[in-house]
């Protein structure tokens, strides 16, 4: 007998929880690495809620050989989190591989670039962070990417408006 094949892709524990827009915005992003998250109970369940916030100061940084994710503001559910004292932005670590770690660790302490986590999401019903290895705009490049986004958007009205008529 086949399984039944579930119908929507949130059931099969994908999705996207959060994207940190504010990062693509300030920093030049080369790389990105893929991390697990130590998280408990009532955090699980806020996520699932779709509960987070990565506020301004939100960055990723290594300690001890370890890597720990800073400033990110997961508020429990009242629901959920009746006999636990919640810290809602407490520091929470990432999962790595010892090779990942040890090339973020070349990057930032030689090369001066920073921690900055892009996007949490399901896959395979765990939660994933997705740091990115980057460095910060100045304030020139910032309007280089406000003028090309504004751009694209005219270009795409353009193209819109010349494909309705002919």
């Amino acid at each position: 007998m086949a399984k039944a094949k579930p119908k929507d892709t949130e059931k099969e524990g994908r999705g996207t929880i959060a994207l940190n827009k504010r990062a693509r915005h300030e920093y030049h992003i080369d790389q990105r690495f893929e991390a697990g998250m130590e998280l408990q109970g009532w955090e699980l369940k806020s996520l699932r809620a779709g509960r987070i916030n990565f506020g301004e100061g939100c960055y990723a940084i290594i300690q001890h050989g370890e890597v720990f994710l800073v400033g990110a503001q997961i508020p429990p559910l009242i629901s959920a989190s009746t006999h636990v004292v919640a810290n809602d932005r407490r520091t929470r670590k990432l999962l790595l591989h010892r090779e990942e770690i040890d090339r973020l660790i070349g990057a930032v302490e030689r090369k001066g670039y920073t921690l900055v986590p892009t996007a949490m999401y399901w896959k395979n019903n765990k939660v994933k962070c997705e740091i990115g290895l980057a460095k910060g705009k100045q304030e020139h490049d910032k309007r280089n990417t406000d003028k090309e986004r504004e751009w694209a958007i005219d270009k795409q009205r353009v193209m819109r408006s010349h494909n309705k008529m002919g």
